[in-house]
């Protein structure tokens, strides 16, 4: 396989601080700081993206422009949608879906594919999946990977957190809601739930079929309706987990 320029983005300054030591020389391009490393061994351009499909798919299109990435990995941490799930469980995506893009009907929201037309006959299923090629060899570098137990003091007990492929939605609010996690878990039979994925595969599938986007996520907290304190106590843990994963599957998208 030819190495691709890997492009690496993650929203906030937790989820970068085990993937990079910033000490590349920084660019700075509409408000974003880009910087040169390496990861897992691999060259690589890392950018902060902030929160949000608009911050990620504007960072994204400048690795793919700017830069000349040709392959990207995100990592982070994501809400729970599966109750099998536990919190510190990593969900590697092979697919990514934009949740909150649709048609709003009285009494209920139907969910297409971004910049699709419906009325013109464009296909409007949503959703953007890995190739299969790359999810073999996904699946082949995860095997026999061990997560470290969960530290004590995150008061989840000492279990021992585990990496699964499966699906990742994408939307622009943050769900603290037990109902609409339920409804996205049976809707999409999805796994988690974030904040910038979709966008990124968005603009990779718009740049090029052939660009293959990677999204990490560790689950920081169960989508419900105490999210919000879960997250912001369970962030940093999450992301050092999500790290090691990203670091396991660098070298192989």
């Amino acid at each position: 396989m030819t190495e691709r320029l890997l492009g690496v983005i993650s929203a906030l300054p937790e989820e970068f601080a085990h993937l990079s030591d910033r000490s590349g020389q920084a660019q700075e391009i509409g408000g974003f700081s880009f910087w040169r490393g390496e990861i897992a061994g691999r060259t690589a351009v890392f950018v902060e993206s902030g929160a949000g499909k608009v911050n990620a798919g504007v960072a994204t299109a400048l690795l793919l422009d700017r830069f000349g990435c040709r392959a990207l990995l995100m990592c982070g941490v994501a809400g729970g949608l599966d109750p099998a799930f536990g919190v510190g469980d990593v969900v590697v995506g092979i697919s990514n879906t934009q949740h909150d893009y649709g048609v709003q009907r009285e009494g209920s929201f139907q969910t297409i594919q971004p910049g699709s037309r419906p009325s013109l006959g464009h296909d409007w299923t949503p959703g953007y999946k890995l190739a299969s090629d790359v999810v073999l060899r996904l699946r082949e570098a995860l095997e026999g990977l061990v997560l470290e137990p969960l530290p004590e003091a995150v008061g989840a007990g000492r279990r021992r957190p585990a990496v699964h492929l499966g699906a990742i939605l994408t939307g622009d609010g943050f769900v603290n809601s037990v109902q609409l996690r339920e409804r996205l878990r049976t809707g999409f039979a999805a796994q988690a739930v974030e904040m910038e994925g979709g966008a990124v595969a968005q603009v990779a599938q718009r740049w090029g079929g052939d660009i293959p986007f990677v999204n990490v996520r560790c689950l920081s907290d169960l989508a419900s309706h105490d999210s919000h304190l879960d997250f912001r106590a369970f962030l940093p843990v999450a992301s050092r987990y999500a790290s090691q994963v990203a670091h396991r599957l660098a070298p192989v998208i």
